[in-house]
């Protein structure tokens, strides 16, 4: 289907540092709290340890917020608790620091950067910075055609990629993912149920904004219709991406397998996140390593990935906003394990 092979990912990817990890265990014995007092805080310090290759940890000091944005022809069908093709607006709340995680973040000193990769709008509407990956306007009907062509479903992999390698260039040492798009839940739902083999009404949920139960009917009803466009094409990650995931979440994608290259830890957010990290689990089986799981959603289909994948999420506060809003608030933990795993004295 296309010049880039995936499999090139399996050999890429290590895991974090095994030997460093356990040299952060035996500090950790050492130190002046009681070994188990801080719960899973000493496994982030040591699943940081890790990830960085040193012992002590160093603070998270340089982290950053990425959205990917994106429209999805699905919503068409009122599958969603907003109007299709207004993913737009999204962004405009975030750039206007209007936006719940514009407004943590600003609160949190993070910086936050939003890629478009298929937001339906003009894009002279839109800051240059934020449209010069998108590869095209609007994602097709996943539940009639192909959301994307194989090229375009390169493209969008190959700027996923370029986007994490920015982000390791720029020294970036954590990354907190997140989506804005309209539909997108139902592409997630589309890719989750394929990659698990379950059926439509076990990964239908309500979606960020709500909806209600006709909604849901139709949501369900497109998921199904998708299914049968997914299910062929399983063997093929890329192919399946462009058949149901269109070019925000095929970008998500390419960024989680990439950023696991370049050893960036990312905190994953809602349901999307969690189907794009299903997906690149698939493509290597090391991946993972690199993630943290923020938040439950409470999405049916963001559970289901998450057990698939082994993650188990840090912060259960029925956020369910998605816009990467609960994977910033597990910011602050992550960073409370580096600050505790780094500073804390040892025993004399």
């Amino acid at each position: 289907m296309s010049g880039l092979n995936l499999d090139d990912f399996v050999d890429l990817i290590e895991r974090p540092d095994g030997t460093v990890r356990r040299d952060a265990e035996e500090r950790r014995e050492r130190l002046v709290a009681p070994v188990g007092a801080l719960g899973r805080l000493d496994e982030l310090g040591e699943w940081l340890s890790a990830a960085q290759g040193q012992v002590p940890v160093r603070p998270v000091e340089r982290p950053r917020v990425v959205l990917f944005a994106g429209d999805h022809g699905v919503a068409e069908l009122g599958v969603s608790g907003r109007p299709a093709g207004s993913a737009t607006a999204l962004v405009r709340s975030v750039l206007d620091g209007e936006s719940p995680v514009a407004i943590l973040a600003r609160r949190f000193g993070v910086p936050l950067r939003v890629v478009d990769m298929a937001l339906d709008c003009d894009p002279a509407e839109l800051p240059e910075e934020v449209t010069r990956y998108r590869v095209r306007r609007g994602s097709g009907r996943l539940d009639v055609a192909d959301t994307l062509t194989p090229e375009e479903a390169e493209q969008a992999f190959r700027a996923g990629m370029a986007v994490a390698d920015e982000e390791a260039d720029a020294g970036t040492d954590l990354l907190v993912l997140g989506d804005l798009s309209v539909g997108g839940t139902t592409a997630a739902g589309t890719l989750i149920a394929a990659l698990c083999g379950t059926d439509a009404s076990v990964v239908t949920g309500r979606g960020g904004a709500g909806i209600d139960d006709l909604a849901w009917m139709r949501k369900c009803a497109a998921i199904r219709d998708g299914l049968r466009r997914a299910r062929p094409v399983l063997g093929d990650q890329l192919e399946l991406l462009a058949a149901v995931g269109g070019a925000d979440l095929t970008a998500i994608t390419g960024f989680l397998l990439q950023s696991a290259v370049r050893r960036t830890p990312v905190i994953l957010d809602g349901v999307v996140s969690a189907a794009c990290a299903l997906v690149a689990q698939r493509v290597a089986f090391r991946a993972p390593d690199w993630w943290l799981a923020g938040q439950a959603s409470g999405e049916p289909a963001q559970a289901k990935a998450l057990d698939r994948i082994a993650l188990n999420p840090l912060l259960d506060h029925g956020v369910c906003l998605g816009e990467g809003t609960g994977a910033l608030l597990a910011l602050p933990l992550v960073q409370a394990a580096a600050a505790l795993s780094a500073e804390l004295p040892e025993r004399d």
